[in-house]
């Protein structure tokens, strides 16, 4: 019932209903004023049968006139209504996505056109809306292959559209804790779980909404450093939102300081040798050595600083083949054993002569590495043992311990160094194999100083055979590296 009623009404409250309606209304208005007109005059002038068959006459053509209005109801309605009723659900079927929908309208009348018009429309706006994801499906496949971060905030700060990489980023800064207030900061909102501009690039956010314009600016989160470039984003002139693009350039940074850092180190280390070698040669050409012996000692002094300058030149000519991959490996099979007896004997000499006492000791007969540099390892183990010595003081030792570790998946041969001398400092050990590393020269004994690239080189070498090498150091108790080689190749 409810479902009749509900058409019923729905029927009487359209077009065709509505006109029905006026034209009863009409029809039976003009019936009525004819009838009370005619009825006075049929009974007065004519007699009682013929105004009987009158007033059934009158009847017939009331009831004729009322059908006739019924027939054109139902003309209208075939007419109007039920295209309307097509044009209706066409255009509800493109409001819900849809675009497809055409109308099937094949009449000459402005319903026709209409409907041809509509058909026409929605060719266009299937085409536009094609057009509009062809391009958002482009814009996404660009953001997709981005290595750069991609960021878009609107008017709010809220995000409305990243790329994978932007996405990572935002995850990794939203699960640090920045110790902000919940108020944000000046206005804007501050980092949180609900996708606002992140902490870092607040202040940026806030200069491109305040002043307009692109903006960028470094960014240092933790240990890494971002290079963001933030524009606004305009809609009829007015700042609607900015978008973000950031790169991390940690490592471009890095790269940067070590180039400062090993320009300033390579001034430092060739001035001081060229600066005696200089000031003893202008010695030697005032004449002021008196004697044969004052001469020698002068020349031995510019001898032994050229000696240090062609040390400092070879290491930087070997570290720079190894960074450029260009170090020339002699890969056989390595007894490292007898390479490491060789050493010590090597340094027995030197031991005697500082009062240092120098250990060996290996725990099986055979260590063999299938690929090594037997040279590259022996400088490896000079420059060590090189720096053990410098930096233990008389009566202490210096050992040197190999073994076979074979209770792993893979066997390694492990190496230990190890001295009783001054130590290194916890906060020093970090950068102990970086380029012109060296301890404090109030700890290193004697005059000798080494260049500081002996343990970048070893660590070079020790990667180039797949090995490793770490360090522990009790600061006035000696220092250990220990290193471990891969036994087997990789290969």
């Amino acid at each position: 019932m409810n479902w009749k009623y509900r058409n019923n009404f729905a029927f009487w409250r359209s077009l065709v209903g509505k006109l029905w309606i006026t034209i009863i209304c009409l029809v039976g208005c003009v019936l009525i004023a004819l009838g009370l007109f005619l009825l006075p005059y049929i009974d007065t002038n004519f007699a009682e049968s013929e105004s009987r068959d009158i007033k059934r006459l009158f009847t017939y053509i009331c009831i004729v006139g009322f059908s006739l209005t019924t027939f054109f109801a139902l003309f209208l309605f075939t007419k109007i209504t039920q295209p309307m009723q097509q044009l209706i659900q066409a255009a509800n079927a493109i409001r819900k996505g849809n675009y497809g929908t055409r109308l099937s309208l094949r009449t000459n009348d402005e319903i026709g056109e209409l409907a041809n018009t509509f058909n026409h429309m929605a060719v266009q706006l299937e085409d536009t809306i094609r057009n509009l994801n062809h391009e958002k499906e482009h814009l996404a496949s660009v953001l997709r292959s981005m290595t750069d971060a991609v960021i878009t905030f609107d008017g709010e700060g809220k995000v409305i559209l990243t790329n994978p990489p932007g996405e990572k980023i935002m995850q990794a800064w939203y699960a640090l804790d920045w110790a902000q207030e919940d108020e944000g900061l000046d206005g804007y909102p501050s980092a949180n779980p609900s996708r606002d501009v992140p902490e870092p690039l607040v202040p940026l956010f806030r200069l491109v909404m305040e002043q307009g314009g692109d903006q960028n600016s470094n960014v240092h989160v933790q240990q890494g450093v971002w290079s963001v470039q933030m524009a606004p984003l305009y809609a009829d002139s007015v700042v609607r939102g900015a978008v973000a693009v950031l790169r991390d350039v940690t490592e471009e940074v890095k790269m940067e300081k070590m180039r400062r850092d090993f320009v300033a180190n390579v001034s430092h280390e060739i001035r001081t040798p060229l600066s005696m070698m200089q000031g003893y040669s202008e010695a030697l050409l005032d004449g002021m050595a008196t004697s044969p012996e004052e001469s020698e000692e002068l020349i031995q002094v510019i001898h032994d600083e050229s000696l240090r300058m062609g040390r400092l030149v070879k290491d930087l000519l070997d570290l720079a083949r190894m960074d450029a991959g260009h170090t020339d490996m002699n890969m056989k099979e390595v007894e490292l054993g007898e390479l490491l007896e060789r050493i010590y004997r090597k340094f027995m000499v030197r031991s005697k002569e500082q009062g240092i006492q120098l250990q060996f000791e290996c725990k099986q007969q055979m260590i063999s590495l299938q690929q090594a540099d037997e040279d590259r390892l022996e400088q490896v183990f000079t420059n060590l043992l090189d720096n053990a010595f410098r930096h233990t003081p008389v009566g202490k030792s210096v050992k040197i311990s190999a073994e076979l570790v074979t209770n792993l998946r893979a066997p390694f041969a492990r190496v230990s160094v190890k001295d009783q001398g001054v130590g290194i400092p916890t906060s020093d050990l970090p950068f102990i194999f970086e380029r012109f590393y060296k301890a404090d020269k109030a700890r290193v004994r004697g005059e000798s100083v080494g260049t500081g690239l002996g343990l970048a080189i070893v660590k070079n070498i020790v990667d180039a055979h797949q090995g490793t090498i770490h360090v522990n150091s009790v600061l006035g108790e000696g220092t250990e590296f220990i290193l471990q080689f891969p036994v087997e190749s990789s290969k």
